[in-house]
Order: C-alpha cells, then sequence, then structure tokens
C-alpha cells in the first residue's frame, strides 16, 4: 500500500513559559504507511515524545499547535478532545513508558481491557472478557482467565508493560505509538516486550511508531529513522543506510557515544561535548553548531533545511551545509569526532595476582523475615535476598554484577557499604574485617575507604546545598580543616571535569550529567580505594553517558582505585569491567574476566542475556537469533532444593528426564571451568554467542 497511514506536515508545538515561549516541536514532516515501523531518536528534550502526545491529541491546553496531522485521511489537527477520544485507542493507540502512569491502579486488568473494547464496539460483557483472555494469552500472560481479575500492583513491571500493548492490541489499531516502552526495563523483558510489538504489529497490520534512545533497539526494529534535535529532524533515511552512511555530525555523534557488546576493545567512547539549546528565542543558526566539531562560519549565519543528501536518491535526507563532504563518518580523511585520549595506567602491566585486594567478600548472606499481621507480627517465612556470595576486587579493578531486577545485586550493595558483619563469613576493606570494627573512630576510618555514587544525580544531592558544600560534606565529617576543604573541593571539580569557579552553585544549576560528576567528586573527597557504582549512567542520555564513562576510565587510571559496578545495561558493562559476576535470585551462576564471560558463556542464564542485548547495526541485530526466555524471577521466599533457573533454562527444555531430575533435586555450585572462569550449570556447555551463532530457543 502506497497510501500514508498517517501524515505530519510541517508540525509546529509551542508552549508558553516565564522566560518566554518555548518552541518544542519546530517542523516536522514525515509519512508513514501501513505495516512499517518509524524510529525517531534523540537525546532528552529533542521533541521526540511531544511530537507524538501531538499526534494523539494529549497536548495540554495551553499548547500552541500548527501545521497538518492526517490519521487515515481525516485532519487531526483542530478536532476537539471528544473527537479524539473516538480515535484513540480505536484507529490509534500509544504504549507509554511507565506502564503505572498507564493502568488505573483501582480496577483489576479485565475491568479495563474490557473497557477499552466497549468503548468502541457494542459488545457484551462476556464476549469483552472473552477477547480480553485471547489477548492476555496473545501477550504471554499465564493463566488469563484468572489474572483478568488481578489489579495492576500484583503484576512485574514487565507483566504491566504486556497488559498495557493487549490494551493497545484490544481494536485492531491502524497506528501504534510507542514511547520509550522498553526504558525501565530487564533486557530480558525488553527482548520480550519488543516481540510482543513486533506480534501487535503483525496481527493488526498496524504502522508503528518507535520513540527511543536506545540506537539498538532502532537497529533492530525500525525500517525508516528520524533523527530529532532541538525540536526538528536532522537526518532522515531508512534503517540501514543511516546506520551505513550518517550525514549529520549529529548522528555521527549519537552513533559513536554507543558502548557496544559486540566489541572488546577498550576504546574510550565519543562523548557529544555541551548540552542541547534551549527552545526559547532559537537564534538562527544551526542549533548544533555549538557542539559540532566540524562547523564552518556559514553554519553560524542560518538553519540549514533537510535536504536529499548527494547519494540518497531522494530518500536520506540531512540539514547539514557540509552533508555532501561527509563518508563514512569522516571528513576530508579525518574523523568527524576524534576519541578523547585517556591515559594508561602503569597497574595494567601488573598481573592481577601481585595486586593488593582492596575489597574481598565472603559468603555474603542477607534473608529478610517475612512478617504477617497488622497489629502483632508474626514470621510466616524468609525472603532469601542473597545467598553466599565470594568474590574479591584488586587495585585498580571493575567488578561488574549484572543480572534482573530482583536478582539481590542492590542488596548486595548495600550490605557491604553498611559493613554488616556476616555470622558465616565476612567482608574485608583493605585487609580489615568489618567484624573487628567496633568504635566510631574506627567505623569512620572505614567508610574513607569506600564510597559510593547513585544511580539518580537529582535525588542524591541535596538541593539546598551549594556544590561546594555537597563535595565537601565528607570532608568535613572526618575532620578536615576548612581551609583544606576549600581547596580539596576546586581539586575535585578540575578532576571531574567542571568549573571550579561555579562550586558556589546549587545542582539545579547543572544538567544530568554535571550532576552525576558532582556525585562522583564527592565519592572521591577521601580517597576511597573503592567505589561503588549503582547503576551510575542509566538515568542519562547516550551522548552524556559516554563521557561520563571515560570519565570513570580515566580516573581508574589516574587514581588506581577500584569500582564495584552494578549495571542493567550489559553493553556498558563490556566497556567498563574488567571482570564480571551474573546474578540470579541471589547467587552468582557465572563469574569471570569479561572477555571470557561475553565471549564464551556458558551459563542458559548468561547466554539468554547477553542475546537480548540490542547491537546498533541493523545488519547484526536483524541476523541474530535470540535464546528468548519467559515468564519471571522465581519468588525469593522460595527455597527450592534444585538449580533456581529451572523453570526459565531453555537448556532444561532439552534434556531427558533422568538429567532434568538432577536439575530439579540438586543445586548446583560454582565451579571452575577455566583458571578464570566459573559457572553454576549441571550441563556446562560452552557456546560462543557472536551475530550469526545465537539460536532461537524458548520456554513453553
Amino acid at each position: 500500500m502506497t497510501v500514508p497511514v498517517l501524515s505530519v506536515r510541517d508540525l509546529n508545538v509551542s508552549f508558553p513559559s516565564e522566560a518566554g515561549r518555548v518552541d518544542a516541536v519546530r517542523g516536522v514532516s514525515f509519512d508513514l504507511l501501513p505495516g512499517r515501523t518509524l524510529g525517531i531518536v534523540g537525546e532528552s528534550g529533542s521533541g521526540k515524545s511531544v511530537t507524538s502526545l501531538a499526534v494523539m491529541g494529549l497536548l495540554d491546553d495551553n499548547a500552541t499547535i500548527t501545521g497538518s496531522v492526517v490519521f487515515d485521511g481525516e485532519e487531526l489537527i483542530g478536532k476537539t478532545d471528544r473527537q479524539m477520544s473516538q480515535i484513540r485507542g480505536n484507529g490509534m493507540a500509544m504504549i507509554f513508558q511507565d506502564p503505572l502512569t498507564s493502568l488505573t491502579p483501582v480496577f483489576t486488568i479485565g475491568d479495563q481491557i474490557v473497557e477499552a473494547l466497549q468503548t468502541h464496539n457494542r459488545i457484551s460483557r462476556r464476549a469483552a472478557e472473552a477477547r480480553a483472555v485471547e489477548l492476555l494469552t496473545l501477550v504471554g500472560i499465564p493463566h488469563p482467565a484468572r489474572r483478568l481479575k488481578a489489579f495492576p500492583h500484583e503484576f512485574s513491571g514487565g507483566m504491566r508493560q504486556r497488559v498495557v500493548i493487549a490494551i493497545a492490541m484490544a481494536n485492531n489499531p491502524r497506528l501504534i505509538i510507542a514511547d520509550e516502552p522498553t526504558t525501565a526495563l530487564d533486557v530480558t523483558i525488553q527482548a520480550q516486550i519488543l516481540d510482543l510489538i513486533g506480534t501487535a504489529k503483525e496481527e493488526t497490520g498496524a504502522a508503528v511508531i518507535m520513540i527511543t534512545h536506545d540506537m539498538g533497539v532502532v537497529a533492530g526494529t525500525a525500517d525508516d529513522v528520524i533523527v530529532m534535535y532541538a525540536g526538528k529532524p536532522v537526518e532522515q533515511a531508512v534503517v540501514g543506510e543511516l546506520f551505513a552512511e550518517p550525514r549529520m555530525p549529529y548522528t555521527i555523534g549519537l552513533l559513536g557515544a554507543i558502548p557496544r557488546i559486540d566489541k572488546s576493545e577498550k576504546a574510550p567512547l565519543i562523548p557529544i561535548e555541551g548540552n542541547p539549546p534551549m527552545l526559547i528565542d532559537v537564534p538562527e543558526r544551526c542549533p548544533f553548531a555549538p557542539r559540532c566539531p566540524i562547523s564552518v562560519d556559514a553554519c553560524w549565519q542560518t538553519e540549514p533545511a533537510l535536504l536529499p543528501v548527494s547519494t540518497g536518491g531522494g530518500a536520506h535526507r540531512a540539514a547539514c551545509i557540509r552533508a555532501d563532504e561527509i563518508s563514512n563518518g569522516r571528513i576530508d580523511g579525518a574523523p568527524v569526532f576524534l576519541p578523547p585520549v585517556i591515559p594508561e595506567s602503569e597497574l595494567v602491566r601488573i598481573p592481577r595476582e601481585a595486586r593488593p585486594i582492596t575489597l574481598e567478600v565472603d559468603n555474603l548472606q542477607k534473608t529478610f523475615p517475612l512478617l504477617k499481621g497488622s497489629l502483632f507480627k508474626r514470621r510466616v517465612g524468609d525472603v532469601h535476598a542473597v545467598r553466599g556470595v565470594s568474590f574479591d576486587i584488586r587495585e585498580g579493578e571493575t567488578l561488574a554484577i549484572v543480572g534482573e531486577s530482583g536478582s539481590g545485586k542492590t542488596t548486595t550493595l548495600l550490605e557491604i557499604m553498611d559493613l554488616v558483619p556476616q555470622e558465616n563469613g565476612d567482608i574485608r576493606l583493605g585487609g580489615r574485617s568489618v567484624s573487628d570494627i567496633s568504635r566510631g573512630k574506627d567505623v569512620r576510618d572505614v567508610r574513607r575507604d569506600i564510597q559510593i555514587v547513585f544511580q539518580d544525580p537529582i535525588g542524591s544531592l541535596d538541593p539546598r546545598m551549594t556544590v561546594a558544600d555537597i563535595i565537601g560534606e565528607p570532608l568535613r565529617a572526618i575532620g578536615t580543616p576548612r581551609h583544606e576543604v576549600d581547596e580539596r573541593v576546586d581539586e575535585l571539580m578540575a578532576l571531574v571535569g567542571l568549573d571550579p569557579a561555579h562550586s558556589d552553585r546549587f545542582p539545579s544549576a547543572f544538567s544530568g550529567g554535571q550532576r552525576q560528576r558532582i556525585g562522583i567528586a564527592r565519592a572521591l573527597a577521601t580517597n576511597p580505594r573503592v567505589v561503588v557504582l549503582d547503576e551510575p549512567v542509566s538515568a542519562l542520555d547516550v551522548s552524556i553517558q559516554a563521557g561520563v564513562i571515560n570519565l570513570l576510565d580515566e580516573l581508574k587510571m589516574k587514581l588506581g582505585i577500584s569500582y564495584l559496578f552494578v549495571a542493567h545495561d550489559l553493553s556498558v558493562v563490556r566497556h567498563i569491567a574488567d571482570r564480571v559476576a551474573v546474578m540470579y535470585l541471589g547467587t552468582f551462576v557465572e563469574y569471570g574476566d569479561v572477555d571470557g564471560i561475553f565471549d564464551d558463556p556458558q551459563h542458559p542464564y548468561t547466554q539468554a542475556l547477553l542475546s537480548a542485548i540490542p547491537i546498533p547495526d541493523p545488519e547484526k541485530e536483524r541476523s541474530r537469533e535470540r535464546i528468548v526466555l519467559t515468564g519471571d524471577l522465581p519468588s525469593p521466599t522460595e527455597d527450592p532444593p534444585g538449580c533456581p533457573f529451572v523453570s526459565r533454562c531453555p537448556l532444561y527444555q532439552e534434556l531427558d528426564e533422568s538429567r532434568r531430575l538432577r536439575c530439579r533435586e540438586d543445586r548446583p555450585a560454582l565451579v571452575a571451568t577455566s583458571p578464570d572462569h566459573s559457572n553454576a550449570c549441571h550441563y556446562r556447555q560452552p557456546q560462543t554467542l557472536n551475530s550469526n551463532t545465537m539460536r532461537e530457543r524458548s520456554t513453553p
């Protein structure tokens, strides 16, 4: 079919503000054909979500919208909310980033699906419930008839997103808009949700708009791509051509800033320096010029139009006056973006065994009591959060702990940070056992050696304190003289790439990436031996994320500090880690050198995690075959005798009954298969995972 299901022409959206008019969307135009997927990418504030909300008619009344949005031959701009409500959920549907904002907590799942059906169709309650069961079955909800009576809080995050997709599919829409539908989900759940969106597209024949910051997701799902910056498209092309031959420096920067799971080299990432412009009184120039390494005088004179590039046949367009000079990410033979230089540490020449141990954990366990009763509490069970975890970290080394939400990663960090004595194990920091710490001064001395950087840079910084007070607080706590504190604050700000002259400002005056740098500077104040990093870059745009990752690498090289790193993004882990521990239901199931884990994963769970990570290369991503896991983590209140992974294990399905019995009844130990590689599987089957050898396997 050549008639677009959605045609957008010169869409502009602005909002009033105290500082002036905010031009959030500026001249967006595209056509979307039935059955095709359009990926829209860009940094926060680029106008991606506002564009989708304008199409859906979900913007506030104070928004000024001009241009044309034609859906299924019908102009939508100017329609009332009552008129749009006949189209929303029927002809077009939307999947939001947070499923909790899409589901009403006081109504059952069944009520909400039935409402979506009966609002747009003359259908009985019984027929609607039967259709709801079909939809839940289609999106993989187990026991669908029973789960219709459940409330949203009784579902996991991935299950709630499945319900939202079921509601979106309910009336066979012609257009589905997915706005960051997998951002808050684990990689295994992300893979399932992306498959479900593909299923929804096939079942309904709908066109899809996929809004995301993850270039790997775009590479695997989109047919066409729009790159947005400062409220307008700056590059538009078929997905394969955009990744193979980007012509806009901003697109080249986005691709260069992404850590890749398929590359083992430890080369620095290429951040895009600076921040996106404020969209108030936008000057008449290329909006990317202040951040562009190849800008010329003409770039500052006028804003370039989105025009066809010389070899794109009209389908590939870029808003750059030098687009035709760019080839393969280079101009005049030189890279558009030069990678930063990170000095090499002397520690890399010292064998791991010869380096001192900075943190050693032996048989770490944490069990929470499961209580019942409102007035008189009684113990009815236990939550086994961490079960016998052991590891060590050497000087100048990074250990990453990876796994799905609920696997025990954060609990492990908190037990270490709280310096909790272990009944049948130990935590040793710099050779000193936490069991020997009894006095306040001893605690302060030990805490100087271990600091933490949190996931959310906004929530971890006191908005009422200046940056100087935030960074200097740990120093004052250990009794550092005032004049030394001031000197150290200036030194730390310069070390993390911030201007010391801005130390009297409050956190609100800084960008997200700068706030995270403030958190890192605070963690470094006491010269710790170990820095704990709890998802330190997950809340940042990819371009800012690259700068923070490079900073962490540089600090490790300069200072010789050790990192204990927790992340769900295995691409970041591949880039930054030296060793990896894969955690499942409170235990390590695989442990070893980063290249050994990523190039030769031996546990079925590790293989599934790695196969779920998108690769920002359409050719590789679409030729991969995935190991698809179904279901969620078992409850940590259970204590099964056998392998905890048996209920989701693809390998288990291929075994004969006698070997299955061993999996069900005998818990596997973490056993070394080589000097620097261990895994906990009875039937260890090394499998080299690359873009061509991943097999499609799923549990029933």
